[in-house]
């Protein structure tokens, strides 16, 4: 990290300011801008993720466009204990909007100032920042880029020492070629970036206060400004269109197909591939092309994701295979079983080891023991099955009055014919067998066979109708 020294002074408390109140006007949404998502979570999600890994004391959003919807998407989140809201309105530049968080900041310690459509800043890179700022320095966090249009200029001195920084539209051409950046990022002590803050001019381009600014007034006052370079310019990188949201969400999955791959997870192909919240993955697991897997999933030893899956707060157990196109969700899967194609797991579904739940077949809240089959075309709801049943295809348990939800039991060994129906609430017993095309809306008792529908019966003389002319 080029000009960080090091320092053994005690740590002072950190506060985190994140500035979130841009609308984002050209991603042509009507959703703030912070809120978009990346990865399945909120950009400005991402951001207090890493606030909690720093362990700050106190975190204050500035928030602006849509500040009441952004303030609800995290009124039950975890980093609520220590996160409070200041409203910038009207919006007034960088240097304007940390002003606003001042009332909320302690008059001891320091302040990180982190951005919230700037999602993967990581905790490594922010930390030299902060024990640089509680020695009494500004730090900053910069990033070299090939192109650096559009960013603010690092200035410095012959000797290498940060001078300021001076904005792309404000700059002259000689410092444009610079091609070391300020990402806006920096870190101070809360005592004086309140001094600096007050200084602030916006005789500028923009007629905006620039918290870049505070860089001169540092200067000017002799306090020690540091730098320290961002190894990869993704972790910096902000959202200001469609386009580059899109390129960040791949940037994300790339980095999580590294790390599976890295586990040793084979991926028919990283590039396509979206984990949307937490993948836990044993050995030897395999997955194929196009999955999602969103909130948290498990994949035990041995499993196998076929293309086009979509999994929500799954697990699954060893050896287990889920076939192409099925959409798994709240549920638990036993090992060895064998799930799909174009399978439907609802929430609150359990299903034992070796239990087959075949093509069109749809689960929910149910419960299906030690090798139970399913392997066709049936919806079992609010059902209790036991081991080894075999539900034939299109049996449909109806478990919907209208008006309330009923269960079904089918104790183990027992065997549904095709087409059949069971209305709930009712107890197939052990060993029971339903024959083809029943409506049963009573206990089918254990070991006998169950027939319920109607006489078949042929017409003599009936003719098919003609289409008239």
């Amino acid at each position: 990290m080029r000009g960080m020294t090091t320092a053994h002074t005690p740590p002072s408390p950190l506060s985190v300011v994140v500035l979130a109140a841009g609308k984002g006007t050209r991603m042509r949404s009507d959703l703030p801008k912070v809120l978009q998502p990346l990865a399945g979570k909120p950009l400005l999600g991402h951001v207090l993720d890493t606030v909690q890994q720093l362990a700050a004391e106190r975190a204050v959003v500035v928030a602006g466009f849509g500040a009441q919807r952004v303030q609800e998407a995290f009124a039950h989140q975890p980093h609520q204990q220590t996160l409070r809201f200041a409203l910038q309105e009207p919006q007034l530049g960088t240097g304007h909007a940390v002003q606003q968080a001042l009332p909320d900041l302690p008059e001891t310690g320091v302040c990180l100032v982190l951005y919230g459509d700037v999602p993967l800043a990581p905790a490594a890179s922010l930390l030299p920042l902060v024990a640089e700022a509680q020695t009494g320095a500004l730090a900053l966090l910069t990033v070299e880029l090939p192109d650096p249009t559009g960013y603010g200029r690092i200035l410095r001195n012959a000797d290498g020492a940060v001078q300021g920084i001076v904005e792309h539209k404000d700059a002259s051409p000689a410092q444009r070629a610079v091609r070391e950046c300020n990402t806006g990022i920096l870190c101070a002590p809360v005592a004086h970036l309140r001094r600096w803050l007050g200084q602030l001019r916006n005789d500028n381009a923009q007629g905006e206060y620039y918290l870049t600014d505070v860089v001169a007034l540092a200067v000017a006052d002799g306090v020690p400004v540091r730098a320290a370079t961002v190894p990869d310019a993704d972790d910096v990188l902000g959202v200001n269109d469609r386009g580059q949201l899109a390129h960040l969400e791949r940037v994300v999955q790339l980095r999580a197909a590294r790390r599976l791959l890295d586990a040793g997870v084979t991926l028919a192909d990283p590039a396509r591939l979206d984990v949307r919240g937490t993948l836990h993955c044993g050995r030897d697991v395999f997955i194929d092309v196009g999955c999602v897997f969103e909130g948290e999933v498990h994949l035990a030893d041995g499993a196998r994701v076929g293309p086009y899956a979509v999994l929500r707060d799954v697990r699954v157990g060893a050896d287990t295979v889920v076939h192409p196109f099925c959409h798994l969700d709240g549920a638990g899967i036993g090992a060895g079983a064998i799930i799909g194609p174009f399978a439907r797991l609802r929430p609150t579904t359990a299903l034992a080891d070796g239990v087959h739940i075949g093509n069109f077949v749809e689960v929910k809240n149910g419960t299906l023991g030690q090798g139970a089959k399913a392997n066709h075309l049936s919806y079992v709801g609010d059902a209790t099955v036991g081991a080894r049943v075999n539900i034939g295809a299109g049996t449909i348990v109806a478990n919907y009055d209208g008006a309330n939800k009923h269960r079904t039991v089918i104790e183990d060994d027992a065997h549904t014919g095709s087409n059949s129906v069971l209305v709930a609430p009712i107890t197939v017993g052990a060993g029971a067998t339903i024959g083809a095309g029943s409506t049963v809306t009573k206990n089918a008792p254990a070991g006998k066979l169950t027939v319920a529908r109607a006489k078949a019966v042929t017409l003599e003389g009936w003719t098919r109708p003609v289409k008239k002319k």
